[in-house]
């Protein structure tokens, strides 16, 4: 079994109304096929590109519940880290629940009430592929209060940050350090915020949005990279990241996390999103990292596509 670094992203799932309209929107969108998963409870469905597991579905089981994207940390001690959550500030929505021989899951809040997962791994490991056309290759927590929320994860997961602007973060690609995949289904829960209300903010580099993002390099963008402990922080084993929410941004728009899939093609990527019945709220655009675009599914869960720049 194919191990992930310590605290790195190792799934994804997103939690919708329609479980069969998910799966219709994201076959289209990616190309991924489906077989039924198994979770702590309800319809779960993997999905598979290219044969590998990439990420799931979830139906949701309460209404009140958001519909939204999620991610998932690995620990080795779920335990021990639920515990150091909280003693640090964050709340814990879900205590840990083993999904059979799969792995044990927990949700979670951090200080600013960003909500995510943590994976303790038994048969399963996570992403059996990423950082390819069709998978996961980046995720970024926006935050209001970057000071406890910095703190926090590096406390918590052991992250190493490398703001924006310090040497190297200008170049190169982030998300692909080191993440050995796995073999991956990390159940589900409640894993974000259903609308962010970003309308047009382009959080990769937009100085105009007032948010940063992983491939910023404008002047005056306030974002954090982060790496896996016992790595050289920078760009190069950059596992995801922290952005801020500024005054820009409406009051009630709560924190989350954002996460991405890599794309062949961003404009493509977009323009079958609008065909499938979704919407786009940041059109493509280009970053030092390649070109992405932030869109919604037809059932309103927000997730961005990255396209890696020509080598």
């Amino acid at each position: 079994m194919a191990a992930f670094p310590r605290s790195a992203p190792c799934w994804v799932d997103a939690q919708l109304p329609d479980l069969e309209a998910g799966k219709r929107f994201y076959g289209g969108l990616f190309g991924w096929t489906f077989r039924a998963g198994e979770a702590a409870g309800g319809a779960y469905a993997e999905a598979l590109s290219d044969g590998k597991l990439v990420a799931a579905l979830a139906a949701k089981q309460d209404g009140r519940m958001p519909t939204a994207w999620g991610v998932y940390f690995t620990t080795d001690d779920i335990v021990a880290t639920v515990a150091l959550i909280r003693q640090e500030g964050g709340r814990v929505i879900t205590e840990p629940v083993r999904v059979g021989r799969a792995g044990v899951l927990a949700q979670a809040a951090d200080p600013g009430g960003a909500v995510f997962g943590l994976w303790q791994a038994g048969d399963r490991s996570g992403f059996e592929k990423q950082n390819e056309p069709g998978s996961f290759c980046w995720t970024e927590v926006h935050t209001r209060q970057k000071g406890r929320v910095d703190a926090f994860y590096e406390k918590v997961f052991g992250f190493l940050g490398t703001d924006l602007g310090e040497s190297g973060t200008d170049h190169g690609e982030p998300g692909t350090g080191d993440g050995d995949t796995g073999d991956g289904d990390t159940g589900d829960g409640d894993t974000g915020d259903e609308d962010t209300g970003d309308e047009g903010a382009s959080d990769f580099g937009s100085a105009e949005s007032g948010s940063g993002g992983a491939g910023a390099s404008e002047s005056g963008v306030d974002f954090r990279m982060w790496s896996p402990e016992g790595t050289e922080p920078g760009p190069d084993t950059a596992i995801g990241g922290r952005s801020v929410i500024t005054d820009a941004f409406p009051a009630e728009m709560p924190s989350y996390f954002r996460i991405y899939f890599a794309v062949a093609d961003c404009d493509a990527a977009a323009e079958a999103a609008v065909g499938l019945g979704g919407r786009v709220s940041a059109p493509p655009f280009d970053i030092p990292y390649g070109r992405m675009a932030v869109l919604h599914d037809d059932q309103g869960a927000e997730f961005a596509v990255l396209q890696p720049p020509v080598s």
